[in-house]
This record gives C-alpha cells, sequence and structure tokens, in this order.
C-alpha cells in the first residue's frame, strides 16, 4: 500500500518535462560548440591551445563547483538554485554570443560553468525527491539522461542551420528562450526541497575543489603545449595536493559538503567512475569527428550534424531499453557490455585509415551511442540509490561532477594528444611566411585558413600534409579511447556486482 502511495502522478511527470528544459539546454550548448569549433577557428586565427580552453572552461569551471552549489542546494532550496542559474545562464549566453575576441568568449564561458553548476544538480536532486517508487524514480532518470542524447540530437541540425546562415555566435543565443520559458513555468510545476537537517556552508571546501580540477587540466594542457615537465608536475602537484586537503577536511567534519565515506561502497565508487569514463569518451570523440567531418571531408556544419544523427538517437533508445533489460540481466553485467560497445567503435575510428568515410564515422557513432545511453542511465540510478533523499543534492552533485569530469579530460586529454600529435606530423611546405607557418603548424582550422590565401600548389600541398597529420593524431587518440573503454568495462563488471549488503539500498 505504501509503495502506491509513493507512486508519482500527472503533476509529477510535468515537473519532470519542465526539468528537461535546462537538461536540454546544457547538451545543446555542448554539441553545438563543438560543430562551431571550425567557424570560431577560424574568427579568431585561435591557436590550438585556446581552443581547447574555449571548449573546456565551461565545464572545468562547472565541475570545480558543482559540489558545492549542490550543497548550497539542499541547504538554501533546489528550487531557488534552478531559478538563479537559469536567469545568470540566459544574460551570460547573450554575452558570449558577441564576443568580439576569443579572449572574452574564453571568460563567458567560464562565467556560464559557474551559472551552470547551480542549474544540473538542481534538476537531478529534484527527481530523486519527486520520484520515491524505485522503478519510476529510473524511468525518471533515464529521461534525464535521455535528454542529454535529445540536446545532443537536435544540436547538430540547429546548430548546423545557424552556422550556415549566421555567425557562429548566434549558437549561444539558443539558451535564451529556453531559459525564459523554464523561469515561468518551474515556479508553477515543480515542489521547492532542501535538506532538512543542513550542513554549514564550507568555503574552504569550495575553494580546495576548484584548486583540485584547475591545475590538473592545466597540467595536461601544458605537457601537449610545450612539454613542460617542471611546470606540469608543479600544476599536478599542487591538484593533488588540494585535492588530498579537500577529503580530509570532508573527513573530518560532521557536515561535510561532500561524504567521501560514500566511496567506500563499492558500487557507488564504481558507478561514478563509470559515469565518469562514459562521458569522456563520448566527448572526445565528438571533439575529432567534427572537425575531421567538416575540416578534412568537407561538409557543412549541417550536413556534419546529419551524419551523427542515427548514433545520438541512438543515445536517446538505448536509455531507455535498458531499463527493461536491466529486470533481467544484472546491471553490472548490461554497463561492462555498453563499455564493450564503446570500445569497438573506437577501434573502428583507430583501424579506419587516412580520410575515413563519412560512412564509417556513423557507424562507430551508432555504436559508441549506444554504449553511452545504456551506461550513463544506469550509472547515475546507481548513484542516486546509494543515499538517501535528503542528501540527493550531494548525491546528484557527484553523478554531475563525474559526468563534466569527464566532460572536461575528454578533450583536455585526447584533444591534447590530438594537438600534440598534429604538430609532430605536420610538414610545411616552403614559402609560408613566418605568421601562416605558426598558424599552419597550431591546427587544422589555422592550416584550412592559411591555405585560403596560397597559390594553389602551395595550398594542396599544405592541406594534404594537415590532414595526414589530423588523421593520424585520429588513430592514436581513438586507440588510446579503446583501451581505456576495455578497461572501464572490466572496472564495471567487478565493482557494480551486487553486494551482500550496502548502506542506503535506495
Amino acid at each position: 500500500m505504501l509503495a502506491l502511495e509513493l507512486r508519482a502522478g500527472r503533476k509529477e511527470w510535468t515537473a519532470l518535462a519542465v526539468l528537461m528544459l535546462p537538461v536540454l539546454l546544457v547538451a545543446v550548448d555542448n554539441t553545438v560548440l563543438s560543430f562551431a569549433l571550425p567557424s570560431i577557428s577560424l574568427a579568431f586565427s585561435t591557436t590550438g591551445t585556446m581552443l581547447l580552453w574555449i571548449i573546456d572552461i565551461y565545464p572545468l569551471v562547472l565541475a570545480g563547483l558543482l559540489v558545492a552549489m549542490g550543497s548550497l542546494g539542499d541547504r538554501f532550496g533546489r528550487r531557488r538554485m534552478l531559478m538563479l542559474g537559469g536567469a545568470g545562464f540566459a544574460a551570460l549566453s547573450a554575452v558570449a554570443a558577441f564576443a568580439p575576441s576569443a579572449e572574452m568568449l574564453l571568460a563567458a564561458r567560464a562565467g556560464l560553468g559557474i551559472f551552470g553548476s547551480m542549474l544540473m544538480p538542481a534538476t537531478l536532486s529534484l527527481i530523486r525527491n519527486i520520484f520515491t517508487d524505485r522503478s519510476q524514480r529510473r524511468l525518471a532518470i533515464a529521461v534525464w539522461a535521455a535528454g542529454f542524447s535529445a540536446g545532443a540530437a537536435v544540436g547538430p541540425l540547429v546548430g548546423g542551420m545557424l552556422l550556415e546562415h549566421f555567425w557562429w555566435g548566434s549558437v549561444f543565443l539558443l539558451a535564451v528562450p529556453v531559459l525564459a520559458a523554464m523561469l515561468v513555468l518551474v515556479p508553477l510545476f515543480v515542489p521547492e526541497s532542501k535538506d532538512p537537517n543542513p550542513g554549514r556552508v564550507d568555503v574552504p571546501g569550495i575553494v580546495l575543489s576548484v584548486l583540485t580540477m584547475l591545475p590538473l587540466v592545466y597540467a595536461i594542457k601544458n605537457l601537449a603545449h610545450d612539454g613542460s615537465l617542471a611546470k606540469t608536475a608543479a600544476a599536478a602537484g599542487l591538484g593533488l595536493l588540494a585535492g588530498w586537503l579537500f577529503t580530509r577536511r570532508q573527513l573530518e567534519r560532521p557536515d561535510p559538503m561532500l561524504d567521501v565515506r560514500l566511496f567506500r561502497v563499492r558500487p557507488f565508487t564504481g558507478a561514478v567512475l563509470v559515469n565518469l569514463l562514459a562521458i569522456f569518451a563520448l566527448v572526445g570523440f565528438l571533439y575529432f569527428v567534427s572537425q575531421h567531418l567538416q575540416l578534412v571531408l568537407g561538409l557543412s556544419p549541417l550536413d556534419a550534424g546529419l551524419v551523427l544523427l542515427p548514433g545520438l538517437a541512438i543515445t536517446i533508445a538505448a536509455g531507455f531499453l535498458v531499463v527493461r533489460l536491466v529486470r533481467r540481466v544484472p546491471a553490472h553485467l548490461v554497463v561492462a557490455g555498453a563499455l564493450l560497445l564503446s570500445a569497438g567503435a573506437y577501434s573502428m575510428v583507430a583501424t579506419a585509415g587516412q580520410g575515413a568515410p563519412a560512412g564509417t564515422l556513423m557507424a562507430a557513432f551508432a555504436l559508441l551511442g549506444a554504449g553511452v545511453g545504456a551506461s550513463e542511465t544506469l550509472s547515475n540510478d546507481l548513484v542516486l540509490a546509494s543515499v538517501p533523499a535528503a542528501k540527493a543534492g550531494a548525491a546528484s552533485a557527484v553523478s554531475e561532477t563525474a559526468y563534466e569530469v569527464g566532460s572536461v579530460f575528454g578533450t583536455a586529454l585526447l584533444g591534447s594528444i590530438l594537438v600534440s600529435s598534429y604538430r609532430t606530423h605536420i610538414d610545411l611546405p616552403a614559402g609560408l611566411t613566418p605568421e601562416q607557418a605558426a598558424a599552419a603548424g597550431e591546427t587544422l582550422g589555422g592550416a584550412v585558413n592559411t591555405a585560403a590565401d596560397l597559390p594553389a600548389g602551395t595550398a594542396e600541398a599544405l592541406l594534404a600534409s594537415a590532414f595526414h597529420a589530423f588523421d593520424s593524431g585520429v588513430a592514436v587518440t581513438a586507440g588510446i579511447g579503446a583501451g581505456l573503454m576495455l578497461a572501464t568495462s572490466a572496472w564495471a563488471y567487478w565493482s557494480l556486482r551486487p553486494q551482500p549488503r550496502q548502506a542506503h539500498s535506495g
């Protein structure tokens, strides 16, 4: 009888639909930006490192603040944080759209990360409190996870049409009408919720969480850029030290901002890492495939989006199908199998050779989408099921932090390897000015831009070398991705197996 009383009705499902607006927005923004990279690179003649920072600064800042914002949402109200984040995100989206330089765009993206960190933990924690029945919550989380995929599916198409008719900044203006609708509908349909016994605001903990992330990503980027081991080691050391101090502080506090003791529960830790590495694979793949389709194969942004559309649709379908599948097949087997699909996708790209055709990339991304859709739905459900409802904000923050850390390192690590390999293999033809050589030797976009101002023979030689250098880097990057997904599959099989006794069965 109690289970019937706890089942959600029409009002709760309407609230879920409203909460999908910010989820769709974040997914659209991430995918649209990937497809706008060639336009941004050509518009600002930016370096490869700056291009990576423009992508990474948003999820980096967001990841550094997610735990703090999740904790603040538990204390002051999750709906209130959602509203504040939506208003700020809309305003800064307009700033990003009209940024006059790469540096201004970078700053706007950092600001978007601050307000974005208020949006995502609030949506997942509100879902955790609205849907108290386990089977309904799993379906609601599947909808939530599918929201990212749906946004990613719409992003390339809408973004492609905008980029063919307007300037690159138009993709950021997509956020304004979506968030305007959210700000009207959330107070009408979404109930407020908070932790009845919240902890104190931990300002030093917030600072330490940010100091953990920023130096680690900088270390990866610096190593790829100039190979300075001293700077890399110093940055990595600072990040690891901050992470250790953060963990120690949370263990010593009676009301920790992040209950790191949860990581002693093997399925919880396993689910968090699966979440992180699945997104790592997705974002890393999108980083290089969007450039290959547009710059190497010469497709328009819209046509490139259409190539990836089947895979994005499969990502959505897999998220829903896995809800039924897991009723009959243990979750650890489903997740491990899904990650094997992702490994197969990377293997296809690694062995495709130079100038991989669009059909091969379409098939590989469809395989990757099936793996990501299934593993993301189950890993998020397992994370939330490990904690009581009152701590949903903290658990949601952990899940979202894993998502955003995976997004950061997907581009930071795989992107940096690709940039480094490109610089190593590019063979510049004679006759280039120092400025042209610097631009062409930095990124594929720089080479394409430079070739447009060169004589036909020189331009042809430069583009041939640039395409070869880029695809050589893609092969190396994809090989690393395949190996990582194989290791993650083995980890999921071991860590997600049912335990005799688990804390907080959900």
